[in-house]
């Protein structure tokens, strides 16, 4: 049975029986700050468990789209861990409980596949439960039928389910399906978990947690408010075990990907004559890495997420440097993400048709950071060849643990190919070294990711005030100002009843004009006015949905709950947050138009006068296309064209062509902002103009990459595009009168200047090269006897740049006597830094004098060249005499 198939079938069989079906939300975990990614089936719904608001339906099911990293080393090791799985779940907010919860659970899988059923041998599955859970016992053996010997109790570490950080929990019963003797030993779950797979739980979430460690001996907090059903059914499992095969790495969405990379690479999947994937041929574990992460990868950039070097873009570019580089430790050296994405695309949009609609914006992600990553490998190669000669030279046979980590970290350059290429030219890695970095490493970020993981986030004020008061009335399309009530005061998070002048808190209001920042816009700028009290408003924010709650600071009178109040916003501020918005979707449309459809925004940010925009594209715009995209928007500016508002659900926007936020999550019914009909439609909750020439001028100030495969337009727009031409203009105007010139002759003028000023340099360079060298006999002559070497040690004056520096070493080097053995060495400082040049003539090589060791003994280590001449530098200018003392000492030596 395809996966998608089983997919189909459990949704099917939840809605019939009543359950709503509900979209699984994008990976990003947006709305939780203690996540980067959804990991969980149930995390959409933590704020329905917890009691802080109230859900939309009473039962529900999904299929949610989940991305676990902790464990990421240990992909392909085992038939357990994957970065992207997918989890069936079924859900209950109050409504059914355990004993409804183990029987869908029960039909389902044993039930027919005639009747829509997954067929499972109901005689090979076994249930775990909690402790002390009699109750889930007693539903097993004397409801279902399941004998005794195949129900086991477990402790808290494996039957008592949270998300690992305070919020809700319960005791839980696990299912699994008995493989057969060729997995493992029998005996049930707690002897061996590859013969005995999980496939379902079925989370009784009753209880909420506090703080500890992730699985065990942390503190029970009390009940929930309700009793809740949380269930999660691994759809790559219940696939592994319907298809009949060893693990998830081989089911009909993954091991397509294997077989191309085995194709690619010439090497054969398979080596292994265990079904365990612990014993598996250590090329079997890349093949099943490489499918792993290729299709995680899809996932992740189909939900918004592009390669960077922080948070969720750090992971997918780590994910998707261990699959480039397990095809080259397989063999492959050539790109291979162009080979494997696309087979990825195939596998998965059966299910997400998503993926292949928009497939030219996530390869082209991709392709770029492929790309971007085979230069580092290069330049990281580069690096090790320098350490591996470095090491040589000094007689090591080991190539340091800092140095591999160094490589690791810094550059991103693979352990794996540090030991490869250190091997190939007859080193070892110091491991132990630089797993005792990595380990440190490790401890810090594990650290950091604790002090974030303080628990679901304490929003209980908020939702209180939503549930006693209701949604804010909010009227921000439609006016500036109302006549409104105080309905709620908090202090750090916290009610209270009055706000005295001097203090900043937090307002909420029965009704609201004002824009609570989102989808890329800065918040509105205002007041709020009462008889006794006046209030500027400094931001304004929805930590739930549908409250709008504004930070105030009190500058006059006091504030006091239930006070009728007048809220007005700033009108200057919101025209010209209207102008940056509207120009945003202009920039957008026109960056679409000149450079192609994939040119699709990833992200934005504007406020009255200024807008940025981030898109995918993996070049650098030319002066050209930069004045052409500006011209294109303008264009639509000066056309005056309409801009109009519809609402429609999220497939009829779609069918509609309106361009959606990657990563975001949408309501059902969605807002479409239209420019010029067609020209121009997105999703967008922002407040716009009524026609693009209210935008007036649009100028794009700044072009730059914000990573692989991403880059960032900025631009004025209103009264601060004037401004800015402006100034330019006064700009060219002041340069023109300090040269005489008129405004159209400056810039020949000026190339002229620099011409000239160029030439000059270059006069002055030689005519100082000439001075220096002109010294070499005179160094030469006043070199001094240390021990049998003739050495000349020479300070050259300030500036000579390092040509001259390494010519007048060897000039020096030319005046010393032949037959006698000789050293010139010479400093120089420039820009703040030292650097030497030390070269050896023939007499003192057969003294066995080398300049390379003069210059790492001066270094510490560090320089480069050969026993002829050598050189190094960066040291501060003032150790520039110490340099010279050090290589008379190592003469004297």
């Amino acid at each position: 049975m395809e996966t998608a198939e089983i997919r189909r079938r459990f949704l099917k069989f939840f809605e019939s029986n009543g359950h709503t079906v509900v979209p699984s939300a994008p990976l990003p975990a947006i709305e939780d700050p203690n996540l980067l990614f959804i990991n969980a089936g149930m995390v959409q719904f933590v704020p329905y468990f917890l009691g802080q608001a109230k859900p939309p339906w009473d039962t529900a099911a999904s299929v949610q789209k989940c991305i676990r990293t902790p464990d990421i080393d240990e992909v392909g090791k085992t038939s357990r861990h994957g970065t992207f799985f997918q989890m069936n779940g079924n859900f209950s907010f109050g409504d059914y409980f355990k004993e409804q919860a183990i029987r869908y659970a029960w039909d389902l899988t044993t039930g027919s596949v005639e009747s829509g059923g997954l067929g499972l041998d109901g005689e090979k599955v076994w249930a775990t439960v909690y402790l002390d859970d009699d109750e889930a016992i007693d539903i097993w053996h004397k409801q279902i039928g399941l004998p005794l010997d195949r129900i086991v109790r477990r402790g808290q570490e494996d039957n008592m389910w949270s998300m690992g950080i305070p919020g809700p929990c319960g005791p839980c019963s696990e299912l699994y399906y008995d493989r057969g003797p060729d997995y493992g030993p029998e005996g049930g779950p707690e002897v061996d978990e590859d013969r005995y797979l999980e496939f379902w739980n079925l989370v009784f979430m009753q209880q909420e947690r506090g703080a500890g460690p992730a699985k065990k001996d942390y503190e029970i907090l009390g009940d929930l408010p309700k009793k809740n059903i949380d269930t999660g059914m691994g759809l790559e499992r219940m696939a592994s075990i319907l298809q009949g095969v060893d693990n998830m790495y081989e089911i009909d969405e993954v091991r397509p990907l294997i077989d191309k990379a085995s194709e690619l690479t010439g090497k054969r999947y398979g080596l292994s004559t265990s079904h365990t994937a612990s014993e598996s041929h250590p090329d079997d574990i890349r093949f099943r890495v490489i499918a792993d992460h290729v299709r995680s990868a899809l996932m992740l950039i189909g939900d918004g997420v592009v390669p960077s070097n922080e948070g969720r873009g750090y992971v997918l570019r780590r994910i998707m440097r261990r699959a480039i580089r397990s095809v080259r430790l397989l063999g492959y050296d050539k790109p291979a993400l162009p080979e494997l994405l696309p087979v990825a695309r195939d596998c998965m949009s059966k299910s997400y048709p998503e993926l292949a609609q928009d497939f030219d914006r996530i390869s082209s992600y991709a392709y770029g950071e492929e790309e971007a990553f085979l230069k580092t490998l290069k330049h990281g190669t580069t690096i090790l060849d320098t350490a591996v000669t470095e090491t040589k030279t000094e007689g090591g046979k080991t190539l340091s643990g800092s140095k591999a980590f160094e490589l690791h970290d810094t550059y991103g350059f693979p352990i794996d190919l540090t030991l490869e290429m250190a091997e190939e030219q007859g080193l070892s890695v110091d491991q132990d070294g630089f797993r005792q970095l990595m380990t440190e490493q490790r401890q810090r970020a594990k650290a950091d990711a604790a002090a974030r993981k303080t628990g679901h986030a304490d929003l209980s004020a908020y939702w209180q005030l939503l549930q006693d008061q209701g949604p804010t009335d909010w009227t921000a399309y439609e006016g500036l100002a109302t006549e409104s009530r105080v309905i709620g005061i908090l202090a750090e998070g916290k009610p209270v009843p009055v706000a005295k002048s001097g203090q900043i808190v937090e307002v909420v209001l029965d009704r609201t004009p004002f824009y609570a920042e989102s989808g890329g816009q800065h918040a509105d700028a205002g007041k709020i006015t009462g008889p006794n009290f006046f209030g500027e408003v400094v931001d304004v924010q929805r930590p739930v949905k549908k409250l709008v709650v504004h930070q105030v600071r009190v500058l006059e009178g006091e504030l006091v709950l239930d006070d009728r109040v007048e809220a007005t916003v700033d009108a200057e501020w919101r025209l010209g947050a209207r102008q940056a918005h509207s120009g945003t979707h202009v920039v957008h449309a026109a960056l679409r138009e000149v450079l192609g459809p994939t040119a699709l925004q990833s992200g934005s940010f504007n406020r009255p006068g200024y807008l940025r925009l981030d898109f995918s594209w993996r070049a650098k715009l030319s002066d050209e296309t930069r004045s052409e995209i500006e011209e294109v928007s303008n264009k639509a500016v000066r056309d005056d064209l309409p801009v109009s508002v519809k609402y429609m659900t999220l497939p009829e926007a779609k069918d509609f062509g309106a361009v959606a936020l990657f990563g975001e999550t949408y309501d059902e019914t969605v807002r479409v902002v239209e420019i010029g009909g067609p020209w121009s439609r997105e999703l967008c909750g922002g407040t716009h103009v009524s026609h693009s020439a209210q935008i007036g001028p649009l100028v794009l100030t700044g072009e730059s990459s914000v990573g692989s495969g991403q880059r960032r337009v900025e631009a004025a727009t209103g009264m601060e595009a004037y401004r800015y031409l402006a100034r330019e203009r006064d700009l060219v105007s002041q340069i023109a009168s300090e040269l005489g010139a008129q405004r159209g002759d400056v810039l020949e003028r000026v190339r002229a200047i620099l011409q000239r000023s160029k030439d000059a340099e270059r006069e002055l360079a030689g005519l100082q090269a000439k001075l220096v060298s002109g010294r070499a006999a005179e160094f030469a002559q006043n070199a001094k006897q240390v021990g049998a070497v003739k050495v000349a040690a020479v300070q050259a004056p300030e500036g000579t740049k390092g040509g001259d520096v390494r010519n007048l070493a060897m000039q020096i080097r030319g005046h010393l006597p032949e037959d006698q053995p000789g050293v010139a060495a010479v400093v120089a400082t420039a820009g703040g830094k030292a650097s030497i040049v030390v070269a050896a003539n023939a007499a003192a090589k057969a003294q066995h004098v080398s300049a390379a060791a003069l210059v790492k003994a001066a270094l510490s280590g560090k320089g480069g060249g050969n026993d002829d001449v050598a050189q190094g530098g960066g040291v501060p200018a003032d150790q520039a005499p110490q340099l010279l003392d050090a290589v008379v000492r190592a003469i004297g030596e």
